[in-house]
């Protein structure tokens, strides 16, 4: 059997990927002399030459590209056991790898986690922050094991429910409406006065924006792609946007923000949905959680 050291096998898969070996000293935070050795006893262990010198360039071998591969998954595997030995040792007995929209972070989920994960104490649960248009892909690969996710999911393969529908609300600084005596400030004349923030939802700027123009034509617009900027940007008075409520539900009932009126026309509503592959009873449970919040 072939011994080779750990140490090899990080400085070989850090040279494969540089093909510079004093980078990889600098990555690696070794002398760059160390660096060759490493290569020069896994080679000798391993019988093969991983690397073709010439001059001061290196490139890999046919064996080098292919154990590249191979170092690669040996290094994977060894991180994933440590990784479910400290599990194990923190009590944890099950991995729950829940993918959700940056939306759905910034709404009830503290609150949700905390009593999910109290009933749990065996469960090691794991958020991953991930943009709406990526959680399908990742629950049907089995990359997660379920999502929430502000787009609804088109595979056959997924099971798929609403979480629950929030309207949007028309949000403007507190400095606007501060003034209960003076007059009220119309929609379209907030509109018209300050940068409205867009896309930070996935699904309807785009058809929000076509009926916005034609009741309010010459908008000045900014993107802001995370709700919470856009939040923050409303509350430093910079400008003004429509939300879902869920959203700024703590922000309106504390004063932070307001919500104004708007009549210009209807607003839509938007869904959030629970993606998973199969509904077992974590996933149901998980949902029940989220819709009590939503709905009691």
């Amino acid at each position: 059997m072939v011994a080779i050291d750990l140490a090899w096998l990080k400085t070989f898969t850090d040279a494969a990927e540089t093909l510079n070996f004093r980078k990889t000293s600098e990555r690696l935070l070794m002398s760059q002399p160390s660096v060759t050795v490493h290569i020069r006893l896994l080679e000798e262990s391993l019988g093969v030459v991983l690397f073709q010198r010439q001059k001061n360039r290196v490139s890999l071998t046919e064996e080098g590209k292919l154990f590249k591969g191979e170092a690669d998954r040996l290094l994977r595997q060894l991180e994933q056991s440590v990784e479910k030995v400290h599990s194990f040792a923190q009590g944890y007995r099950k991995k729950w790898v829940l993918a959700i929209s940056p939306l759905m972070a910034e709404t009830v989920l503290p609150y949700l986690l905390k009593s999910f994960t109290k009933r749990h104490p065996d469960l090691e649960l794991v958020i991953q922050v991930e943009e709406s248009e990526k959680i399908e892909a990742l629950v049907e690969s089995g990359a997660v094991n379920a999502g929430i996710s502000a787009i609804q999911p088109v595979s056959r393969v997924l099971h798929s429910e609403v979480v629950y529908k929030d309207e949007l609300v028309f949000v403007v600084p507190r400095d606007a409406y501060d003034d209960e005596s003076g007059p009220v400030i119309s929609d379209e004349a907030m509109l018209r006065s300050h940068y409205l923030f867009t896309h930070h939802h996935p699904v309807f700027w785009d058809e929000l924006l076509v009926k916005l123009n034609l009741k309010a034509p010459g908008l000045r617009t900014m993107t802001v792609t995370q709700a919470h900027i856009a939040k923050r940007f409303i509350q430093e008075g910079l400008g003004v946007s429509f939300l879902p409520r869920s959203m700024v539900r703590r922000e309106l009932i504390e004063g932070r923000l307001l919500e104004a009126h708007f009549d210009l026309f209807p607003l839509p509503e938007v869904a959030t949905y629970f993606i998973c592959k199969e509904k077992n009873d974590l996933e149901k449970e998980f949902l029940e959680r989220i819709q009590a919040v939503y709905f009691s």
